[in-house]
Parts: structure tokens; C-alpha cells; sequence
């Protein structure tokens, strides 16, 4: 199977090809850079440098939030054109999901997680089993001290993943102490290979103009405006 990978949930631009099943060529940059300029010429390279051609491709993978909206948007606009000019597939998956893959060799649970600001996290809960990730606790936006408070209670030591890590490190320590394992700098940026991977493996479900993001929460303007309506009636 030939698969396109495509991430910008985050600061990080991810690309990644699949080839008959195996991973040819991955693009990597953690820039605060626009991702809509530089997304299509990036992915326009790597598919270059492997030899696969758009027209070869068979499923088009896309990490499907949370994170940034803006970048969300991207990366699944983007994805569906794809899908839809090419008459393929799109399946996505959780921007957590693929980070976790990531602590797939830690004997214990696996929180990664995103900042969601004013103290909030995305995040969730995973353990690895004979290598595979599996969920624990769904994806959710929680206050991050109030999770870490969760964690601690957990029976097994817990790996946390972030390119956020900057932000939450000093509350890790303080809550979980020793239970709380940082994972390293690279380890706690989502590779682009692993939602290639991921995606390969996952069932696709619906048509492509029926994907969506999954933001878990509203943009802070779409809520406003839902309120104001209720308001208003």
C-alpha cells in the first residue's frame, strides 16, 4: 500500500510516504512557520525524491487533532482535496494517538499531551502491549495539574510525551515526582512514519467530504457565537 502522511496539528510540519507498505521518506521541521505556505511544496519534495507519483497513491493519512485549530484545519483541508481530486481514501488519526507510539517501549502508561492553554492539556491515557499502543483513557481537555493528580494515583509509572514539555515540566516534577519519566527531546515529537503506519493499519470509515477534524472542544469564537445564540433566542 502507498500511503501519504500529512501533520500540522502543531508547530511541527510532518510528511511522511509509505511505499508497498514500507516507510520511504519522512519531513520534519518544528518551526513557527505558517504551514499552509509550506506545506504543499514540502509534500510536493518528498514525493519527488521517493519516485511515487500522486496518482499511485492509495489512502491519504492526516493527523485529525486535537492541537491547533488553525493547523488542524490545514493539514485536513488539505488532506480531503487530495483525497477527493485522486479518488481515495482519507483516514485520520488522533495527533495523541501518534505521539504515544513514540513510548511504545516503556513498561508503564503513556500520557502525551498538548497545551491547550490557560493551564489545559489535550490529552489521554495509553499502555503498550507486545509493542502495539492501546488506549486506556480517551482523549480529552483537562486541567493539566488536575490530570497529573490522576496519574498519580495510577498503579504504574507514567512516560509523558510533549513538544510542550517546556511549559508543564516543572508541575511533572512536583506532582509525580519519580513516577513521572520525561521522555527524551526526541521522543517527544510526533513522527509523521508513525501516523503513515498507524493510519495503514486503521479501517476506513465514511466518505472523504464526510471527515472532519477532531478539535474536542470548540474554537474559543465558534463557542462565543453558539452562546450569543442561545442568548439571543
Amino acid at each position: 500500500m502507498n500511503v501519504l502522511a500529512i501533520d500540522t496539528s502543531s508547530y511541527v510540519l510532518g510528511v511522511a510516504v509509505m511505499k508497498d507498505g514500507w516507510l520511504v521518506g519522512e519531513y520534519i521541521t518544528y518551526l513557527k512557520k505558517n504551514h499552509s505556505v509550506r506545506l504543499m511544496p514540502a509534500i510536493r519534495a518528498l514525493m519527488e525524491e521517493v519516485d511515487l507519483t500522486p496518482n499511485r497513491l492509495d489512502r491519504i493519512v492526516v493527523s485529525e487533532g486535537p492541537g491547533s485549530y488553525t493547523g488542524v484545519r490545514i493539514g485536513v483541508t488539505t488532506a480531503k482535496t487530495m483525497a477527493w481530486s485522486l479518488k481515495i481514501p482519507v483516514v485520520g488519526v488522533s495527533s495523541l494517538e501518534v505521539l504515544a507510539q513514540n513510548g511504545r517501549h516503556f513498561n508503564g502508561y503513556i500520557s502525551p499531551f498538548i497545551d491547550a492553554r490557560r493551564g489545559q492539556v489535550y490529552t489521554g491515557l495509553y499502555e503498550s502491549k507486545n509493542g502495539i499502543v492501546q488506549q486506556v483513557k480517551e482523549d480529552q481537555i483537562i486541567i493539566h495539574r488536575e490530570w497529573l493528580n490522576q496519574l498519580k494515583e495510577m498503579d504504574k509509572p507514567v512516560c509523558m510525551l510533549s513538544i510542550d514539555m517546556n511549559k508543564h515540566n516543572d508541575d511533572i516534577h512536583a506532582i509525580l515526582g519519580e513516577k513521572g519519566i520525561i521522555a527524551t527531546v526526541t521522543d517527544c515529537m510526533p513522527r509523521p512514519g508513525e501516523l503513515a503506519r498507524v493510519g495503514m493499519e486503521k479501517k476506513v470509515e465514511g466518505e472523504t467530504h464526510d471527515f472532519s477534524p477532531n478539535y474536542i472542544r470548540l474554537a474559543e469564537a465558534e463557542a462565543k457565537w453558539m452562546e450569543s445564540q442561545q442568548t439571543s433566542k
